[in-house]
């Protein structure tokens, strides 16, 4: 089953001043990992950074340079990177803070962008939503994750391997390359969350439990956090196609267009699965309601049976001395004889009315 994350911890922040790096996403415990790409259309060169000083240096290079750093609850990392690149330090904050929708926000030398990445873990059978922040430069392109993983390697297999046009073109088609691999692993969490519906469909139509409505609550919920990650994201990528900014050319706009339509296939499949799932619970209802209706109907059946056998025991049952059946040798057997009968003829009444 799936499981959603909890709420993060936003409430750190009240009361700040504007600007305060405070991180609101989950608790890490390894460092803060930067890497860089600097690369053109005939060479590529890829490092680790140890020492964040080297950024300004790869800063000042022609080259296309890609940072990518993994862990953004060091806020040491945040305030050299600002330095180094001349960030906002509003933009910094909301690096940090974890719990926004995804927006576009243009600070005129450069594009701020804010997606969310979905992935199903499953080890921990939990849905993990992490945070994706993007600031597009004139010749750079910074990417920050929550936490480690292999979301991009994809696209450093494509700079390593110089195939395609990444590389041949410049830091706005990387931003579109990563806006597009998030986009693409939508598909993937959306196969398994199908997979998962048609297994509730299939267990609700051969015999539905009270586990059955646990995991049809449990995937109505995910898919809520899904819609509430994905919704806005549309807009966002519909701003940068059609945004006036000089930092996303005519060539890359075509491009953008493509995964806009993507975005729109994927939340139509988000609506058609929370349709899915509210039709599913109104089956498991029914159903339910159903199974107690048949149980009624054969105990009334029952019931209504034994009431003219309850009057016939209850008559012969009283303690009167002066009942003409009493002494009759064939007495007892008489009335079994007439409640068996009743019986049957109840039974078979019912049965030619189907009423079971």
């Amino acid at each position: 089953m799936y499981k959603v994350k909890p709420v993060k911890r936003a409430h750190v922040k009240a009361g700040l001043s504007p600007g305060s790096l405070i991180y609101t996403g989950q608790h890490q415990d390894e460092d803060c990992r930067v890497s860089a790409m600097q690369y053109d259309a005939g060479a590529c060169q890829e490092q680790v950074v140890e020492d964040l000083d080297l950024l300004t240096s790869l800063r000042r290079a022609p080259e296309t340079l890609w940072v990518d750093i993994e862990g953004i609850h060091e806020v040491t990392v945040l305030e050299t990177l600002g330095r180094t690149f001349k960030l906002h330090p509003l933009l910094l904050e909301d690096i940090m803070n974890t719990d926004h929708r995804p927006k576009l926000e243009d600070y005129g030398d450069y594009l701020f962008l804010v997606l969310k990445a979905l992935e199903h873990d499953r080890e921990s059978g939990e849905l993990k939503i992490e945070q994706i922040s993007l600031v597009l430069g004139h010749n750079f392109v910074i990417s920050l994750r929550e936490g480690k993983g292999e979301l991009f390697e994809p696209v450093r297999l494509r700079l390593r391997n110089g195939k395609g046009n990444l590389r041949k073109m410049g830091p706005d088609y990387l931003a579109y390359a990563l806006i597009d691999v998030v986009v693409d692993n939508y598909f993937v969490l959306l196969e398994g969350i199908g997979e998962e519906i048609d297994s509730v469909e299939e267990e609700l139509i051969s015999r539905p439990t009270p586990r059955t409505l646990l995991k049809i609550n449990s995937l109505k919920k995910e898919m809520l956090y899904v819609r509430k990650s994905l919704w806005p994201l549309r807009e966002v990528i519909n701003l940068l196609d059609r945004g006036e900014s000089d930092l996303i050319s005519d060539a890359v706009d075509r491009y953008l267009k493509d995964v806009y339509d993507h975005m729109v296939q994927v939340l139509d499949t988000v609506e058609t699965y929370r349709d899915m799932l509210s039709g599913l619970l109104d089956i498991y209802l029914s159903s339910v309601s159903n199974k107690i209706n048949e149980v009624m109907k054969v105990l009334t059946i029952i019931a209504t049976i034994f009431i003219p056998l309850t009057f016939i025991v209850g008559v012969y049952g009283m303690n009167f001395r002066n009942m003409p059946e009493l002494d009759l040798s064939w007495g007892y057997g008489a009335v079994w004889l007439v409640m068996l009968s009743i019986a049957a003829a109840m039974v078979m009444y019912f049965r030619r009315r189907k009423w079971f």
